[in-house]
């Protein structure tokens, strides 16, 4: 794995339909939009980021590429998550591994995310923080996955490949890997 990237894809082309709306511009308490949160607690802990999200939502795909994305817009994002991870992948083929991290999660810790980088480093195929025995963000995935990562459809994600493959845990008391915002009280809390 040595030469070659751990790429982050942040996945930031969801329609949030259970939020009402448009989120990830939406600030924090701080002030920081969820996104950008996001994305930055991510390019901490990667090589690079690219932000995957769907075509025409130019404001975010702006702020995301300001705060250092290489930001892609996938065609087909409103066909489910799968399009979005598979467009992502496809968006970084040379990379050591892959690390799909959602954008409406902002409290993941960059440490957690280096820890599941260091799972793939040392020879996990697929690789999964956990907390409190529920499995969480971001799932890394190593190269030799490509081929089954860019086939995925729909709005699974990569479920598919990890129940067939299972993932290598990573426990860690960061209880953001499991903290995501679908609703304004999610946001609130």
């Amino acid at each position: 794995m040595r030469g070659a990237p751990v790429v982050g894809i942040l996945l930031a082309a969801g329609s949030a339909t259970r939020f009402g709306g448009d989120k990830l511009l939406l600030p924090l308490p701080d002030g920081t939009p969820i996104g950008v949160a996001a994305l930055k607690n991510f390019a901490a802990a990667v090589d690079t980021v690219v932000a995957v999200v769907r075509i025409g939502d130019d404001a975010l795909a702006t702020v995301l590429a300001a705060h250092g994305a290489r930001v892609t817009a996938c065609p087909r994002a409103a066909e489910g998550m799968g399009e979005s991870l598979a467009w992502g992948v496809r968006a970084a083929p040379a990379a050591a591994a892959w690390l799909i991290a959602l954008a409406d999660m902002p409290w993941v810790q960059p440490a957690t995310i280096v820890r599941v980088g260091d799972a793939l480093r040392q020879g996990a195929l697929i690789a999964a923080p956990t907390w409190q025995d529920a499995r969480g963000h971001p799932v890394g995935f190593a190269a030799s996955l490509y081929a089954e990562l860019i086939a995925l459809t729909g709005d699974e994600g990569a479920k598919s490949v990890v129940a067939r493959r299972g993932a290598s845990p990573v426990a860690t008391e960061d209880a953001g890997v499991v903290r995501d915002i679908d609703t304004p009280q999610d946001l609130e809390r």
